[in-house]
């Protein structure tokens, strides 16, 4: 199956080295002139462990270079999403599939106004990764991968996607329902992301002080409420599923953190911020996921 992942920042980066490490033909597409540079010349080098390998990949900035392709992984932010959507529907045409593995809830719907939605395949992963300049990235952690069909009419093509992640070292399983999969996903994310950027702490600060801690709690159990609202299951415990997250990655800083820290544009909006926006249709209030949301926007309006 030919490969093209769509956004070769950190993540994108690893996913794509570990199908090349399995002997898939894929290509990274990014417009990081610098970074496609260094990924040709010397490969892409991924330390993991305190341990340094180099992974021969190709990388390019023109996506003409490409060519048709059976599988698309969209990678970018998702404020980038609708022009990562078009470009995997010029790569895929009618018959590939296009994949998901964004932050926060919405994604699989703008890419949806562009590709037949019964191509879209949607999901989570664990795996964490972080840049560490031009073409070098930290393999920061593992997990499991989850994947289904967006629209949920299951193809038999989606176990052959499942079938290429697992045979790259990449443990993934198909599941029927993903929305409930990307919900539980976002609400780690809203419990993490907006409090430690806002504060400048790694996710396992976030239990040394009670009033952090709270803060958390109540953002996530604001989204529970909203979920539930929109019929989606989430798990009942998912509060202290949260805790657990952040205590696994107390030395790391969330994505939206590093955002933060380099001055780009965070993800908030797919975040917090979309809990907000589906509050607002359904007449829920929301008063802490908007407040982190309005100080992350403020935030990033002034950047200098």
């Amino acid at each position: 199956m030919k490969i093209a992942v769509i956004g070769a920042g950190a993540m994108g980066s690893l996913f794509g080295a570990l199908f090349a490490e399995s002997g898939e033909d894929v290509r990274l597409y990014d417009i990081w002139e610098e970074h496609v540079k260094a990924i040709n010349e010397k490969g892409l080098c991924i330390e993991l462990n305190g341990k340094t390998r180099s992974v021969s990949v190709n990388a390019t900035t023109d996506k003409r270079e490409i060519g048709k392709t059976g599988l698309a992984i969209i990678f970018v932010k998702s404020t980038q999403t609708g022009d990562a959507a078009r470009t995997a529907s010029e790569l895929t045409g009618n018959n590939g599939f296009v994949l998901t593995l964004q932050n926060g809830i919405g994604n699989a719907d703008i890419i949806g106004k562009v590709i037949d939605p019964g191509q879209i395949i949607a999901g989570t992963t664990s795996h964490g990764a972080t840049m560490l300049g031009p073409g070098s990235i930290r393999h920061a952690g593992t997990g499991p991968t989850v994947i289904g069909m967006w629209s949920g009419i299951q193809k038999t093509g989606i176990q052959k996607v499942s079938d290429v992640f697992n045979k790259a070292g990449i443990i993934t399983e198909t599941v029927d329902n993903v929305r409930s999969v990307i919900w539980a996903k976002l609400l780690i994310n809203v419990g993490i992301n907006a409090i430690t950027a806002l504060t400048g702490i790694k996710n396992g600060r976030i239990f040394d002080l009670s009033a952090t801690k709270a803060l958390s709690r109540a953002a996530v159990e604001e989204a529970m409420e909203v979920a539930e609202a929109l019929g989606v299951e989430v798990p009942c415990d998912i509060v202290e599923h949260v805790f657990k997250v952040a205590e696994a990655t107390k030395g790391n800083r969330s994505s939206m953190g590093q955002d933060v820290d380099n001055k780009r544009q965070t993800e908030i909006s797919a975040i917090n911020g979309a809990v907000v926006k589906e509050a607002q249709k359904l007449g829920i209030n929301v008063p802490v996921n908007q407040t982190l949301t309005t100080l992350i926007e403020t935030l990033q309006a002034h950047y200098k």
